[in-house]
């Protein structure tokens, strides 16, 4: 009797060992479940005050960067959309005189941008390198094979499938690493070619800046020296202007030259008799032709230094035709396109506009936002895509190609066996075998700010991809 009495206990508690075991685990689940529930919630009310925190900067930053275009646009003013959104308008009886063949229309009198876009765009040109390097084809898959081709013109083929081939054309002019570095200077003036450069008197405070950037066939010489002054540091060309580098240099042994498009055996051929650096420059858009030099210009200054002036581009009202301060009139770029976007980029902090008819005000630049107040808005900005985006858009979130350059492997300098004996005694590789302990203390802080990652534009005007390129920073500090 006892025994079957134990059987029936026996029995009773290995029933219910199951059935609390179910529903501890009954139990538990319920507050995973719950907790999740309460992280969500928490999660997306905390998401959701970051994104109002944020909406609420930009809009703070829209109605400065409003009072900045009414302060300084010259008659243009700025018409708030919402946090991002806004339009540039003229006022009416503007003359708009510049046809449009493409459109078959006239230029409108306003024009629409993304003030978020474009803050997040012209911020990272702050962190990049715009000058194409060995590292650069070699980090990506169809770097020599299917890019480097596009960069040599009369090649006779539209792929590298063998290296060398494409090697023996760029080698003249390919660095294998950065030879400029983001804040490598303080002070740059970007000097364009129109004709209103002659209605001012520019040239000491053109000369006063840490380098200069010029384009094209622009003259240096005392005929123009009160204008544009005759200091000389880097020119981007286009292709049929780098034909012509030996009288544009006109015996400047240091002047860099960057040619915006491609390079051809009858320019490799002109590089190796000279002692000037020459690089081709990173990041065109190759199938639009050579448009827009100064804006590529602007990019170019603006991945070296820290504060871009601009001179000599057509941004005041009354223009009817595009001239040059060296040769007759012309027709051009549409100029009031051009003077909107370029008052957008100073009221963002960008650029700083010099014209005859800023010359005769005060500079102070004080209804300009900040850096603080600009550095605000980006991160701003930065943070709603971030939520808008499942993927990581942080400092290297849009490096969609990385490569690695080994410890200590520095890479050939740009040349040629073939070169003649004034380059080859010359200077010219200077820049790439600059030690980095001679940088500016600016530009080796950013470096280590970066982790020692170079940035590239993969192509094309957009920086949602970008080839990073990581070196050691022991090799390099």
């Amino acid at each position: 009797m006892r025994q079957q009495k134990k059987q029936l206990l026996s029995s009773l508690n290995s029933n219910r060992r199951p059935t609390i075991l179910y529903l501890v685990f009954a139990v538990s689940f319920f507050s995973l479940f719950l907790f999740a529930i309460q992280s969500s919630f928490f999660s997306g009310s905390f998401n959701s005050n970051r994104n109002a925190e944020s909406i609420s900067i930009l809009s703070h930053f829209q109605s400065t960067v409003q009072q900045c275009v009414a302060n300084r646009g010259l008659g243009l003013t700025a018409h708030i959309i919402d946090h991002c959104k806004l339009i540039l308008k003229y006022p009416e009886g503007t003359n708009s005189t510049w046809y449009n063949a493409q459109f078959k229309k006239f230029e409108p009198l306003e024009y629409n941008y993304d003030m978020c876009e474009t803050i997040l765009l012209w911020e990272q040109y702050r962190n990049m390198t715009t000058v194409l390097t060995r590292e650069y084809l070699d980090a990506r898959t169809d770097g020599w094979v299917d890019y480097a081709p596009q960069r040599i013109a009369q090649l006779g083929t539209k792929k590298c499938y063998n290296k060398t081939l494409c090697e023996e054309h760029l080698n003249i002019l390919l660095p294998a690493k950065p030879p400029f570095r983001p804040r490598q200077f303080r002070t740059c003036a970007v000097v364009g070619n129109s004709g209103d450069l002659l209605k001012t008197e520019f040239g000491k405070e053109i000369d006063s800046h840490d380098a200069v950037f010029r384009d094209n066939e622009a003259p240096v010489n005392e005929k123009y020296v009160k204008y544009v002054g005759l200091k000389r540091d880097f020119r981007l060309v286009v292709r049929g202007a780098a034909r012509n580098m030996v009288p544009i240099l006109n015996g400047s042994d240091n002047e860099v030259l960057i040619i915006k498009s491609v390079t051809h055996r009858e320019i490799n051929a002109v590089i190796k008799t000279i002692p000037n650096p020459v690089y081709l420059f990173q990041g065109i858009v190759l199938r639009r032709g050579a448009k827009g030099t100064g804006m590529k210009s602007i990019e170019l200054a603006l991945s070296m230094c820290d504060i871009v002036d601009m001179y000599g581009f057509t941004v005041d009202p009354g223009y009817t035709e595009w001239t040059r301060y060296f040769s007759a009139p012309r027709k051009g770029h549409n100029p009031l396109q051009g003077r909107a976007y370029y008052q957008l980029l100073e009221c963002l902090g960008v650029i700083r506009i010099h014209s005859p008819m800023r010359s005769a005000r005060k500079q102070d630049w004080s209804d300009v936002p900040s850096r603080e107040m600009i550095s605000q808005a980006h991160a701003a900005a930065l943070r709603l895509k971030k939520s808008q985006s499942a993927s990581d858009i942080g400092q290297f979130g849009n490096c969609k190609v990385w490569g690695n350059v080994e410890p200590g492997k520095s890479g050939p300098v740009s040349g040629s066996s073939d070169m003649s004996d004034i380059r080859k005694l010359s200077n010219y590789s200077k820049w790439e075998v600059m030690p980095f302990n001679s940088l500016r203390k600016e530009a080796q802080d950013h470096y280590m700010q970066m982790q020692g990652v170079t940035l590239y534009k993969m192509d094309g005007n957009k920086l949602d991809d970008l080839v990073c390129v990581r070196h050691s920073l022991k090799s390099e500090v």
